[in-house]
């Protein structure tokens, strides 16, 4: 019964769940003076901590200015709006949904490309394709701390004169040609939610070289009030707070030590599920250097003996908690229904990536052997993958090649 996956009868491999996500915090000595000066002032956004936070990230990212807001989303959001775009903006389908979201609520139209099949960023062939008189930007996004070919991105932005944006919310710590991401395009915006590698409780940063956009941004964030109390343009309250400031500030204190471990553990987990059929690994981009954010693995299910979603089902009887990130991909989800005839058939490798990949557990306080504890799982479903095939049945859709 020992050697038994879960759903077969065996005992889970883990007692407790294995979250796919944890946030780690630092030493709550590390902030806790902070939050007394916070409460004994009363000072609880507009304040230093911010200030201190907002300056720290710009070095870390080596760029003019880190904007600190609410979330990426809000980021996204004033992005779009600062820069005042208009018509249609070429983004992966294969992306959160909020990528696609944050363009509809500024009333811009997303023509969705294709990814390339090994890195699973955005192909800058497609991007070159799509480009129409309509287009007014491009919008890349590091998938899974993968970074894109911002580069190429940029040349072709720069060709056509247009806006090149990064939605870089998994992207903080990951570098592209020696240099951080966060520094790329005109802007990009990034994510300090509780399973990013800083976390600042809830967060963002838009990050930029441009004053003008920063100033644009920093105006948004207080409801498009520059302080004359005269609205510039359509803002939101998107202000980051100082207690978050506080968190972030201590977080990313303990950035590249994390990242350092994080790859490790990649390491780790390539080493054993290499050796299983049927399982294959996001390839790194060429000049890239990824952070560690997420591990996710492709399924070969004709190889694997099992599609990727008889696996998700199988790992939560051991208590492994996984994702289908990104499944379904923007095209296919209900919001944009009216759009999917016209992609039917021409994002191949986003339909075959987002049904067939699974985002395994991953933190920056993870041990060996809790890795070795989710291949172990793994691997014996593997092992006994037709009797756990024919337990589960048709209850599980399947992937496809």
């Amino acid at each position: 019964m020992k050697e038994l996956p879960a759903v077969l009868g065996g005992a889970p491999v883990f007692s407790e769940t294995v979250s796919i996500s944890r946030a780690t915090l630092p030493e709550f000595d590390a902030v806790v003076d902070s939050y007394r000066d916070i409460f004994s002032t009363g000072m609880v956004t507009n304040g230093k901590y911010l200030k201190e936070f907002e300056e720290r990230m710009a070095r870390y990212l080596g760029v003019a200015h880190a904007v600190g807001v609410s979330s990426a989303s809000t980021g996204l959001l004033l992005t779009f709006k600062a820069l005042g775009l208009k018509g249609e903006v070429i983004v992966p389908s294969f992306t959160f949904s909020m990528t696609g979201h944050a363009l509809a609520w500024n009333g811009l139209r997303p023509v969705f490309v294709d990814i390339d099949p090994e890195t699973c960023v955005i192909d800058p062939e497609k991007v070159e394709k799509a480009i129409t008189p309509d287009t007014c930007a491009i919008l890349g996004v590091h998938i899974w701390g993968n970074p894109c070919q911002a580069d190429r991105l940029q040349e072709i932005a720069d060709r056509h004169n247009i806006p090149l944006l990064f939605d870089a919310a998994q992207g903080t710590g990951s570098r592209y040609l020696e240099r951080p991401v966060g520094g790329f395009g005109n802007a990009e915006v990034l994510s300090l939610s509780p399973t990013k590698l800083v976390v600042s409780g809830e967060g963002g940063i838009v990050a930029t070289n441009d004053a003008e956009l920063a100033r644009r941004v920093r105006i948004g964030r207080a409801y498009g009030d520059d302080g004359s109390y005269d609205c510039l343009y359509e803002g939101m309250n998107a202000r980051m707070s100082e207690l978050h400031a506080v968190l972030g500030l201590a977080s990313l204190e303990m950035a590249d030590k994390n990242i350092a471990h994080r790859l490790k553990l990649f390491d780790l987990y390539r080493s054993r599920l290499r050796k299983l059929p049927g399982i294959q690994f996001q390839k790194i981009t060429p000049g890239g250097v990824p952070n560690g954010v997420y591990f996710s693995i492709i399924i070969d299910s004709e190889r694997f003996g099992l599609t990727r979603d008889q696996l998700y089902e199988a790992l939560k009887a051991e208590h492994v908690d996984t994702r289908r990130y990104y499944h379904p991909p923007m095209h296919r989800q209900s919001v944009n229904a009216h759009l999917a005839p016209q992609y039917e058939g021409k994002l191949p490798n986003t339909d075959k990536i987002a049904a067939n990949s699974l985002t395994l557990p991953m933190f920056s306080h993870m041990t060996e052997e809790q890795v070795k504890g989710v291949c172990q799982a793994i691997e014996r479903l593997h092992a006994h993958r037709e009797e756990v095939r024919k337990r589960m049945g048709a209850a599980a859709t399947g992937g496809h090649r």
